[in-house]
This record gives C-alpha cells, structure tokens and sequence, in this order.
C-alpha cells in the first residue's frame, strides 16, 4: 500500500475554481473520517477507525488503477468525493453514504448561493455543528474548558468563535499556516482571537491598580482602605482583565499586594478598640485618642511592641493593660477579617464571569514568600479559606492557587514560613490545591534577587511561565508580562512518518530536518501574528493598556503602535506527545527506557535551542512550552488515527500524552517519575508542570505528601502538582476518600438518611 500512496503523489489535484495543487492523501482520510463522524454519537460508536481505514485504502486503490496506472496525471476533487461515495455504497455503508452524500448536495448550494464561495463555504462548514450538537460531540465547543458550550451564551460565543477562525484563514495568515492546522502538523491556538489582536495572559501587577485606584470602563474605583476592599478589588481586575485576553489572568505575588490591606485594617480596628474600652473606664479623658490615633497611623506593621504607646499611657498600669488589651483584640479581628476577605475572594472568582457572561474567568494566584506579619496572615487565612472549601464544601477550582517554594523563606524548619509551606501541603492532600513552584531551580534563580519579589517566578495555574526578557534585560521580571500567542507542533506524528513504526529503521536525520522545517514555519506564523497585535491601538484595550496593566503601557500614547511593550511578552513554540513520539520513533517512551529518555531530551532541547536562536535573531522573547493536553491532544490523535489507523502506543487511545509527560496508564514510581520529568521542566522556559497521581487519602498521611514536594524541589523542576482522590459525602460533607462507608458520617454507600441525622450532623460541623 505504501508503494501505491508514493506512485500517486505525481498525480496532480484539480480544485473547484480550477487550481492545481500536489495530491495529499492526508485530506483524503480526513473527508473520510468527518463522514463517518457524521453518523457517530457519544451513545453509539458503532464505527471505528477501521472502517474509516478500509474506506481510505479502497479509495487510494481506485485512484491508481483508474488513474495512475492510465497514465492519467489529473484528477478533480469532485472525481474524488465520487470514489468515496461509491466505496461507501459497495461496502454496504448506507448511513454514512446517505450523511456524505446530502453533505455534498448542501454544500454544493450553498456555492450557488453566495458570490464568495470560496470563503463563504467555509463560514458555513464550520457553523454547521454548533447549533445542532452538543460539546461532547462538537470539538470546537469545548476548546475553552470555561466555557460551557452547550448554554445559550456559550453557543452564541462559539458562533462567533468559529467565523472568527475561518475568518482569520482565509484573510489574516498565510494560506501555508492555516492548512497546516487544518491538517493537523500545527494548532494555532485560540485562533479566533487572531483578528482582535489579544495577547494570551497576564501576571498582573496589583500595586500599581491600588495604588490610584482604576477605571473599569463604567466609573472609577477609589484605591483600596482596608482587607476587604482588597481582595473585593484583586477579582474586579482579574474579570476585567479577561475581557481584554483570550487567555488567564494570575496575580504573581497575591500576599505581598494584599498584606497592606492588612495593615490598614489593623489600624481601624485597633482605633476602634482603643475607643470602646476607654469608653467603660474613667480614664478616657486622661488619654489623648488625637495623638492615640496618629501614632497607629505611623505604624508598619502588625507586630508591635506595646512600649511603643509608653509617651501616652506614660505611668499608669491600667491604661497599658488597655493598649495590650486593644491590640490583642485589633489584632483577632483582623485575622478574622482577613480570613473573611479571603473566602469572598476564593467564592467571587468561582462564580464570577466574564466574556457576556459565559466564562469563568481562568485565575491563578502565587503565594507564600512574603514573610512580613501582614503577608503571612494573607497566606494563612487565604489557605484556610481554600480548606473550608465553598458553600457547600465543594473543593474550589479557581484561582488555581501555587505555593512559591524558596529556601530561607519557608523551605527548612528554621525558615519564618516554613509553618505555611507546612499547612500549603496539608490543604492541598485534602484539596488538591495549592500546586508548588520552586523559585530555587536553576532556571529560575538565575533572574531571583533577594528582596526583590517582582524577580521571582510565577506561574499561570495551567503552566505558562514569563522571566526572561532579551528585548529588556532589565526588565526580567514577572509582574506585567504574559505570553501573546502560542502555536503547538503535532510531534508524534513526525515520530510516525520518520519511525522505526512505520518504516525499515529510524530516520532520526530526516525527523530534525522535518523538526526544524516546522518550527522556522511556525517562527514565521507567531511573528505574522505579532504584527498583527502590534497594529493595535491603547483603546482596543482599555483595561490592558487603558489602566497600565502591561508592563510599559502608562507610556503609551493613544495612537502608539503596541510593539514597544509587547515586546516584553513571549512568543512560543510548543509541543505535544513527545511519549507517542518516541514510541513511534524506536519503539519505546522515555518512561521505558533509558535510550528513548536520552532521546526526548535531545527533541526537546533542539527545540528550546531554535527558540534561543529566534530570540537573538529578532530580539523577541521566543520560548519553548510543554503544551497542555485539553482538547488538542484528542484532535491530533483523532486525525492522525485517520490518516495512520490504529498503531499500538501511538494512536490506540483517545488522545496523545501531555507535553513531555510519562504516560499515564505507564506503571512508575513517583519518585522515577520525578527523575524523568525534572529534566524537561530546565528547557521549555515557556512554562511547564509535572502531575504526581497518588491513590489512596493523602489527608491521613501529610508527611509523605511533603516529602513528594520535597522530591519534586530537590530535582529542580520548576512547577508540580499532586493529583489523589477527593470524594465528598453530600450528607455530612466529608472530603477526602469515601470507601463503602463515609469516614465522616458513618453512612453506607446508598444508604438515605434520616432528617434527624442531617440535622445532628449539621449541628455537629457548626
């Protein structure tokens, strides 16, 4: 079969409008494969690949001997879809012939129908499912995972998603770039925001929005005075931010911009205090409350020492037994304030939307450096909030919450926050959440400064890392910058054209000339993007730039061209299934075998070293990203099933593995692999996460999950998550592991029970 697919590359293809291009088997098994989908649903699979592979190889056998071997050296596309039909019908695949067939027939009128067809027929192909199918059968539904696709607002947006995409095809890049996503060798993601020029994500700088206050589009907000207003004001900047990017908005260092609203808050409440109990003595006009007043006004922090009053209580025992008493009780209600402003930031950034209401936005905070009082009782209360969980105990998603990890800060016992570090682990064995980064690997201490915390690294919740600048080297920061677009490189199945799966041996020579052929095209395709965004105005984002969230942005002037800042974002190049790639490529994954491990590091650092070129050659912060699988890996898997059928350990499951990630279903140690992944985490600059998958309640054993912590810390990777299972009794709200019987409650899986028993275990929990 192989030697008829390369007698028919000389035939030339014939297009509607009479242009010529080079036969590509590659559509033909794609067209093949969406007729088939037509007549599958999510309850009934009653066709596979295989089918979608006998179709194919029948029809690829009738091009050559009706064709080919007649020396026929043209063929029409319509001349195609005729063959497929009638393989259709001979097989006896009636439904699927009667879907193909109508799909052509309204295809063909709709030609008829409008002037354009070329680019109308796209509109219409792909607004065909949106309305008529759910997410579940609708990939392009459930590109975003927060935006429910199946409600009236989220159909309406991926309505417009989706004209959006074909738009930006057929107007906006490059006829190369679009068919190489539409065949799966690339995705451009978030494409249908390539025409309104956003940028991806944003780690925000909160000092600067609090420092004046800020516009949200429909009146001024007045800088923040106390805990509350703080954090009420971090989620307002977050939701307005998104309605400016088609990415994630996450705020680097949440417990340094938060903890002077607890100071301020400490202030009134110790005012407060001192006023009430001087209220009940006789000493109240023996205390100045003016000067009282001024000297909290002039204090730094929290912690004090009581002595600091003595010019005012001066000899009088009772009068200090009044300060201590005030300070002390300043102090209870700013840890309960504090802790209250942090679970209606924690249950306003999960009910909150954006984008016309139809997202949640995607939000990530990192914390757990500052080791000021006030920072400290940030991260406290911010954790135990996480703990409690929602309304109804539900563990939160959002905001993905990422515990910064430093030695001398919380690391070791000696360390100010090692208590946190402590209780970070204990919420996230019952949580899930917070994820670890760990500003001491190598790849991010290098940019660390000590006392500087815009230097040290954060992370979107999903991966995505911004440090390095090569356009401002002094500006290597993380606070106002975010990656502008990404685009991801389909590598298994540049393992299946070049490995020893398909052919005689390995092509390894042939596999980085095809590499490196990709990425100079995707250079080009993330820079014909860039101009697109740079051609942008302030106004087109008037929060963005509008309230100087982006790093520059104040500067600009209200007809500047936006390259001069968004050359402070990242431009990136990544990839997906580098296990289904090896396996492809020798026959095994990296979590297999020491040789195929050696090799997914040389893939991925030939990568990271194109980036590095790219970088100095135009002086953009090109990088390298372990992309996250979502619903990209099933549509690559999905296409390259089609076109290679089904190749054991490559297109045999549903999707291809996350970025540079052992396989799942793979049976290995934690701590292998750790040792395996670590070293991946050091060249996809990016942004990049390893996940620990651990059965069993990890909230009965907190010692062995800080270990794994420890683990992930001590071989350098950048950013990790334990992933166990969390199980929730709906009677008594226990969470944790449910075997037969609730932990919590007692309660047998099925068994109802009784009002009096809810009541008495309500009553209990309060």
């Amino acid at each position: 079969m192989v030697d008829i697919e390369e007698k028919i590359l000389a035939i030339t293809v014939v297009k509607r409008n009479g242009k010529k291009v080079d036969f590509d088997g590659s559509k033909i098994a794609v067209a093949i494969k969406k007729g088939f989908d037509s007549v599958i649903t999510e309850e009934e699979k009653k066709y596979n690949e295989k089918d979608i592979q006998k179709i194919y190889q029948k029809v690829i056998k009738r091009i050559d001997k009706e064709f080919v071997s007649n020396n026929i050296d043209k063929i029409k596309i319509e001349e195609i879809q005729d063959l497929i039909e009638d393989e259709l019908k001979k097989n006896n695949y009636d439904d699927v012939y009667e879907s193909f067939s109508e799909y052509r027939e309204r295809r063909a009128a709709s030609r008829q129908a409008f002037a354009d067809e070329k680019k109308m027929h796209k509109f219409l192909k792909s607004i065909e499912g949106l309305g008529l199918k759910s997410a579940s059968e609708e990939d392009s539904k459930r590109e975003n995972a927060n935006i429910d696709g199946n409600s009236a607002m989220g159909t309406m947006l991926q309505y417009g998603s989706t004209v959006s995409k074909e738009f930006a095809k057929a107007y906006l890049m490059k006829k190369k770039y679009a068919e190489a996503h539409d065949s799966g060798d690339i995705h451009i993601h978030d494409m249908d925001f390539l025409p309104m020029g956003t940028t991806t994500c944003m780690q925000i700088d909160l000092n600067k929005l609090f420092k004046n206050g800020f516009s949200t589009g429909h009146g001024h907000l007045r800088p923040p005075k106390d805990i509350m207003s703080y954090s009420a004001l971090a989620a307002i900047a977050i939701q307005s931010n998104q309605n400016d990017q088609h990415g994630g908005q996450s705020i680097p260092a949440f417990d340094y911009y938060l903890a002077p609203g607890v100071l301020m808050t400490f202030k009134k409440q110790f005012k407060q205090s001192m006023y009430e109990l001087l209220d009940f003595t006789d000493f109240i006009s023996f205390v100045n409350m003016d000067k009282v007043a001024k000297e909290i006004d002039k204090l730094t922090s929290i912690e004090l020492d009581i002595d600091t009053f003595e010019s005012i209580y001066k000899d009088s025992k009772e009068v200090k037994r009044i300060f201590e008493k005030a300070y002390e009780t300043a102090l209870a209600k700013t840890d309960r304030a504090t802790y209250q402003a942090m679970e209606a930031f924690v249950h306003n950034l999960n009910t909150m939307h954006s984008r016309a209401g139809a997202q949640v936005p995607f939000s990530s905070i990192n914390f757990g450096t500052d080791t000021s009082a006030e920072g400290r009782m940030v991260t406290k209360n911010y954790l135990l909030s996480v703990d409690a969980g929602l309304g109804k105990g539900e563990t939160p998603i959002f905001p993905i919450s990422i515990f910064k990890v430093k030695e001398g800060v919380n690391y070791n016992k000696e360390d100010p926050n090692y208590d946190l570090f402590k209780l970070s682990c204990k919420v996230s064995a019952k949580r899930l959440f917070p994820n670890f980064s760990f500003i001491d690997s190598p790849f991010n201490k290098q940019y660390y400064k000590e006392g500087d915390f815009t230097t040290e690294v954060g992370y979107m919740g999903c991966r995505t890392r911004v440090l390095a600048n090569v356009a401002d080297p002094n500006k290597a920061v993380t606070p106002g910058r975010g990656n502008l677009s990404f685009t991801t490189i389909n590598l298994p199945r540049l393992g299946i054209k070049h490995g020893i799966i398909t052919n005689e041996k390995t092509d390894l020579n042939g596999f980085f000339e095809e590499l490196g052929n990709l990425m100079d095209m995707v250079k080009d395709q993330l820079l014909e993007r860039f101009e697109i965004q740079c051609s942008r105005k302030m106004y087109n984002f008037p929060f963005l730039l509008g309230q100087g969230v982006w790093l520059d942005s104040e500067k600009l002037k209200p007809n500047d061209r936006l390259r001069k800042i968004l050359k402070h974002g990242t431009l990136s190049i990544g990839f997906i299934g580098l296990a289904e790639c090896l396996k492809a490529l020798i026959g095994k994954h990296h979590g297999e075998s020491e040789e195929a491990q050696k090799l997914g590091l040389k893939i991925v650092k030939f990568m990271r070293e194109k980036c590095d070129e790219y970088c100095k050659q135009y002086n953009l912060n090109f990088t390298c990203l372990a992309t996250p699988a979502e619903g990209l890996s099933g549509r690559f898997t999905s296409i390259d099933k089609a076109i290679y059928g089904r190749i054991k350990g490559v297109t045999d499951r549903e999707y291809y593995t996350n970025s540079f990630h052992v396989p799942v279903y793979y049976n290995i140690s934690v701590v292998d692999k750790i040792k395996k992944e670590a070293p991946y985490h050091a060249f996809t600059n990016a942004g990049h996460i390893s996940y620990i998958e651990l059965d069993g309640d990890t909230a009965n054993n907190v010692e062995a999950f800080e270990q794994i912590v420890r683990l992930m810390k001590e071989n350098n990777m950048g950013y990790a998550a334990i992933n166990h299972p969390v199980d929730r009794d709906p009677v008594c709200g226990y969470v944790g592991v449910i075997g037969d019987v609730c932990p919590g409650c007692g309660r047998h899986s099925g068994e109802g029970v009784s009002i009096e028993k809810i009541n008495s275990i309500n009553e209990c929990c309060r």
